[in-house]
């Protein structure tokens, strides 16, 4: 199936809000929306027409979100500047002598549907993530937006599955504290 750029231009402020959705920096999600429409014209054989060409597209997206991020992941700078991330005694208060929920259990959600579909909750989370070190985000969002399996992630990053699951822990916990207060506390 033969693709053009005039078939690529539409989508492409999609695949941007994606890309920037997940690494949260503008020149990055930039490049890899670049990369993946590069991918697409040099190998349209490669479109079958099975999906549509949004979907197509976004899965090659995927794929350059994932290379960017195990970049990110690598550089050395960007891990100094994260130190201290193993430290989990901001969530210590949440729980009681025995590791049970305290007082502070988490709130029931209702209706989850809704807010999933509501563009302040997505801000609200956007936010939240955005509070979290670097390489936590990084591997919450590789498993829990880009659906990945915890065995690719540590493949990709090149770290043990018992620190992957250490840090979706901080992240869950994180986006919980930050829901809490941010988004639960505040809508009707």
């Amino acid at each position: 199936m033969a693709i053009c750029i005039t078939d690529l231009e539409p989508l492409r402020d999609y695949l941007y809000r994606f890309a920037l959705f997940q690494l949260q920096h503008s020149s990055s999600a930039e490049d890899v929306v670049q990369e993946t429409l590069l991918a697409a014209l040099e190998k349209p054989d490669s479109f079958s027409g099975q999906s549509s060409l949004k979907t197509w597209l976004t899965g090659i997206l995927k794929f350059k979100i994932i290379d960017t991020q195990r970049r990110i992941y690598r550089d050395p700078l960007l891990i100094a500047a994260v130190d201290g991330e193993d430290d989990n005694s901001d969530f210590d208060v949440l729980f009681n002598k025995t590791g049970h929920w305290g007082s502070d259990a988490p709130r029931r959600w209702e209706k989850p549907e809704a807010s999933l579909e509501d563009k302040q909750f997505w801000a609200t989370y956007s936010r939240c993530s955005q509070l979290m070190p670097r390489r936590t985000a990084m591997v919450f969002a590789m498993r829990e937006e880009l659906g990945l399996e915890i065995e690719h992630i540590c493949q990709q990053l090149e770290i043990t599955a018992t620190n992957c699951s250490a840090m979706l822990y901080r992240a869950r916990m994180s986006l919980r504290l930050c829901l809490e207060k941010n988004w639960f506390g505040n809508t009707p």
